[in-house]
């Protein structure tokens, strides 16, 4: 499966480049071409000087055909900026098959102390499922894949899969709206865009709104008499700096509304691709098509709204042409028609473009998800089963480790059962603890798992396996520890969870430990909770006995020809070879006895 995903993106790599290489090759012609017009149309001026109508005529022309081949190298530029991003998404793939992938962003701003798993089961940080799978490109995007995975719902799991499972293959427009979205300018905040928007305070009277044009008209009719010396040119004057006046009179706002508004010119017209990606594509599953409802408003296509505005930025902008500028406010009121225009457009549309971005972010996002899912064809997703929680994986591995060397464990387990799980040192305990904690995480946000076969009716999950001291708050270890305990005991009472508990209660001396221990799986019993927990503490196993509802099961190690080995198999009963004190004479730590 892997070497056919390594060809797969190969091949797309390699066409990719090759297009790139022909891009190269047109720019450069573009470059030689744009310059023997701009010579050519300096020469031809220069011979026909004594013919200046045929001058003026060539010089236009020429002019002309340099803007012409000027926009049609801008456009090639970009082409081959957008060509680079896919042979570089391409090439990120083979990598991350290659298992190279600690180089990415891995998220650990999103980490939370009062969270049910967030630092527990290697969500994010360096080596994390988000630095693993994360492909989004839109900062509000990557926001919200965190999100998904922190968000530990349950609901509506067999509509998330089909979502996944749908932009899974659509590989060209994942691809190409993540090359999109490389491209834009990320210094933008879209919600303090967006608060700026919705609390915009109009200044241009409605009166521009049509007022520009009656003014152009003026000055045309006065031009045109004073060309034909049917009036005083003074007259003529008058309206050129009239128009200058009345647009003197709002330029202070105008410098201010056009800087600001002017930064986000490309910002509006790149978010507008990403919008018009979605709006084109084909979606059948009922949560994309709720998606693409979404950026319809009152049966515009939200794309169009984007662009209209990108482009009345973008007229605004002219006015920075120094002549241009004078002669189109002192002849039709340039500035206030274009400014009128976008605040109008702001006053329709600043309520809707919340939902749109929200939309480009859910996208964004959920291609991260499909992209996972794409890349790992051997995984399969959980068929979802109605009422209490139960969980019955065959081979389920951790989907961090290198599937070459994992080894697949099943796993059965339903309401109201609680597993308690020794064994030695580095024998698969804490592995096994994660790799049930992901199989239930990506279960419930429509992945596929890493399993032959899964059957799960969904929980959500809740661990307490890496509790720190915390200097900041002056907190030990033990106290951070019941700190966490008491987290989950008052999560029990409002919700039912999964519980993962790993070596609890380090904190204090064996005996307490023992004793608390014991005390605290006790309750949770009781409770009749749901869960494992991982023990090096034998005497914890004792408990089973005393409680149907609660099962001990041991990962082995073995000792022979003074060589310790793991088969890190999950295995019903309790264990009985501890290796601490070989380990310790092994590495000559302590002496032999």
């Amino acid at each position: 499966m892997t070497s056919d995903l390594h060809s797969f993106y190969l091949n797309r790599r390699d066409q990719y480049h090759e297009h790139l290489i022909q891009l190269q090759n047109r720019l450069r012609w573009s470059s030689t071409i744009r310059l023997g017009v701009f010579l050519l149309g300096i020469l031809g001026v220069y011979l026909l000087w004594s013919y200046w109508q045929f001058a003026v005529f060539l010089a236009l022309c020429s002019f002309a055909g340099f803007l012409y081949l000027v926009s049609r190298h801008e456009d090639l530029k970009k082409q081959k900026a957008f060509a680079a991003a896919l042979q570089e998404q391409n090439e990120l793939e083979i990598q991350i098959l290659d298992r190279n992938f600690h180089h990415l962003p891995d998220g650990r701003e999103f980490l939370e102390d009062q969270h049910e798993y967030s630092r527990d089961i290697d969500l994010f940080g360096k080596g994390s499922l988000f630095q693993y799978l994360n492909r989004s490109k839109t900062t509000a995007g990557v926001a919200t894949l965190s999100r998904k995975l922190t968000s530990n719902h349950t609901e509506h799991i067999p509509e998330k899969q089909q979502a996944v499972d749908e932009l899974a293959g659509k590989v060209d427009f994942r691809q190409k709206f993540w090359a999109t979205a490389s491209l834009m300018d990320q210094t933008q905040n879209p919600n303090s865009l967006l608060d700026e928007l919705l609390n915009y305070k109009s200044f241009v009277p409605t009166i521009f709104d049509w007022f520009g044009w009656v003014w152009f008209g003026l000055a045309v009719a006065t031009g045109t008499c004073y060309a034909l010396d049917l009036i005083s040119g003074y007259i003529f004057a008058g309206v050129f700096f009239g128009g200058l006046a009345i647009t003197g009179r709002y330029l202070k706002r105008i410098n201010a509304f056009s800087t600001k508004i002017g930064d986000l010119e490309s910002f509006f017209g790149q978010y507008g691709q990403l919008i018009l990606a979605i709006e084109k594509e084909e979606f059948h599953t009922q949560q994309l098509k709720n998606l693409q409802h979404m950026i319809l408003t009152d049966g515009l296509a939200a794309s169009d709204r984007l662009f209209r505005l990108s482009k009345a930025i973008s007229r605004l902008d002219q006015r920075n042409n120094l002549l241009f500028g004078t002669l189109a406010n002192g002849l039709g009121l340039w500035d206030l028609k274009q400014v009128y225009c976008i605040e109008s457009w702001i006053q329709d549309n600043a309520e809707h473009i919340a939902d749109w971005m929200e939309v480009v972010s859910e996208i964004d996002a959920l291609s991260s998800l499909a992209n996972f899912a794409f890349n790992h064809p051997a995984y399969v997703f959980p068929t979802i089963q109605p009422g209490e929680f139960q969980l019955n994986a065959l081979q389920a591995h951790h989907p961090l480790l290198d599937p070459a060397k994992s080894v697949g464990n099943n796993i059965r387990i339903k309401a109201g059962e609680f597993f308690i799980i020794t064994g030695a040192n580095m024998a698969g305990k804490s592995t096994f603890l994660r790799t049930v904690s992901m199989q239930i995480l990506m279960a419930n946000l429509g992945l596929p798992v890493a399993a032959k076969s899964c059957a799960y009716a969904p929980i959500k999950l809740i661990t307490s396996m890496r509790t720190s001291d915390s200097l900041t708050d002056e907190a030990s270890y033990f106290f951070s520890e019941l700190t966490r305990l008491k987290y989950i005991v008052d999560k029990m009472e409002a919700d039912r969870y999964f519980i993962v508990l790993d070596e609890i209660l380090k904190g204090t001396n064996s005996q307490d430990k023992a004793n608390g221990s014991r005390k605290l799986i006790q309750k949770l019993s009781q409770k009749k909770a749901t869960g494992i927990i991982a023990t090096h503490d034998l005497s914890l196993t004792q408990v089973a006995d005393e409680y149907t509802s609660i099962s001990n099961y041991y990962f082995d190690a073995d000792i022979t020809d003074d060589e310790l080995t793991f088969d890190y198999t999950f295995k019903e009963g309790v264990a009985t070879n501890m290796n601490a004190s070989f380990l310790l004479r092994k590495m000559g730590i302590v002496d032999e006895d």
